[in-house]
């Protein structure tokens, strides 16, 4: 019999609140130079809120960066332990020079180019205080979106993977390397890298652990990562994982949620940080042409019938120029 948590291929996006629709939008299609592939709305609570989704050119799992911007909500997250520290997204190890000056020129404080578990990378944050990182990668093939600003050379091929602050190492790595199967592979200082599979890029996730700092929000708001989704292929898997999971006691797995270009079971991790795994097996060409992604607001049919109570309190937004053509 198949280990579930075999399943597991990798990272399937990665999700985060941040403030307004319209300097989201701009600072990841501009900034980050990402692809915006998906307009739809936040699926649970009864506020509207945006649900954005940009990607690579390819909009590939494992490339997914998605948003809820909550500041027209007027709710904002204090930061703190149990949460993604930094998000990371995989780029050439020479486009990194580039990577300085163009987060420079835009106003961007980053730190440069450091080193940590011997790879190069340049940390900063965005216009809402979402921690990221590039991070040099140069066995990643995935194909880069291209904006007038960044080549398709120096452009963000996907996501790299993510950082966890924790005050407690130790039960999260157990929930990581004797639950989730992801292999231990080296220590910097106090962070602690684990990769999924092979590792490298879509496939690394590392423990910063942070004993004397407070927990921080764990629920939606301004400037806090929500969760981190790892990939399966379909429901079966997810079933079966979240049987699995449960046995090993942690029973506040959800039933499974259709998220209408995937489908979804989360978990709390026991550093706080929302787990998620997602279905590879849709994708989000169901309900508009993959060359049209992004182009229009578009809404799952259980809320279609409301659309117009549902779009009314949304923040007008202005669309990337690609996506008015």
């Amino acid at each position: 019999m198949t280990n579930p948590a075999e399943y597991i291929k990798g990272i399937h996006h990665l999700t985060v609140s941040v403030g307004s629709a319209q300097d989201d939008i701009d600072f990841v299609t501009q900034v980050l130079g990402m692809r915006m592939i998906k307009q739809t709305v936040l699926f649970d609570g009864s506020a509207s809120i945006y649900h954005l989704y940009y990607a690579n050119a390819d909009a590939e799992v494992g490339s997914v960066w998605t948003t809820f911007p909550f500041k027209k909500a007027g709710v904002y997250g204090r930061k703190g332990s149990g949460q993604i520290e930094t998000s990371s997204f995989s780029v050439p190890t020479d486009s990194l020079k580039f990577w300085v000056n163009h987060l420079k020129n835009h106003g961007v404080e980053n730190s440069g180019i450091i080193e940590r578990f011997g790879q190069k990378m340049i940390s900063f944050e965005d216009c809402s205080g979402i921690g990221m990182a590039v991070v040099g990668v140069d066995n990643d093939h995935r194909n880069a979106w291209q904006t007038d600003e960044i080549s398709k050379e120096n452009g963000i091929r996907g996501i790299f993977g993510a950082t966890i602050r924790t005050r407690d190492i130790i039960e999260m790595d157990a929930y990581m390397t004797k639950m989730l199967n992801f292999k231990k592979v080296g220590q910097d200082g106090n962070f602690h890298r684990y990769h999924i599979k092979e590792g490298g890029a879509m496939k690394t996730i590392e423990l910063h652990h942070v004993p004397d700092m407070e927990q921080g929000s764990w629920t939606f708001g301004v400037g806090i990562p929500h969760h981190i989704a790892f990939a399966t292929e379909k429901d079966e898997h997810n079933l079966e994982l979240k049987a699995y999971i449960e046995g090993f006691g942690y029973t506040d797995v959800t039933e499974l949620k259709d998220r209408n270009y995937f489908h979804s079971i989360y978990n709390r991790t026991p550093s706080g940080v929302l787990f998620e795994y997602a279905t590879s097996d849709i994708g989000f060409a169901i309900d508009e042409p993959a060359d049209l992604l992004g182009h229009q607001l578009l809404l799952p049919p259980i809320f279609e019938s409301r659309r117009s109570e549902i779009v009314k309190p949304l923040e007008p937004i202005q669309l990337p120029k690609y996506l008015n053509k």
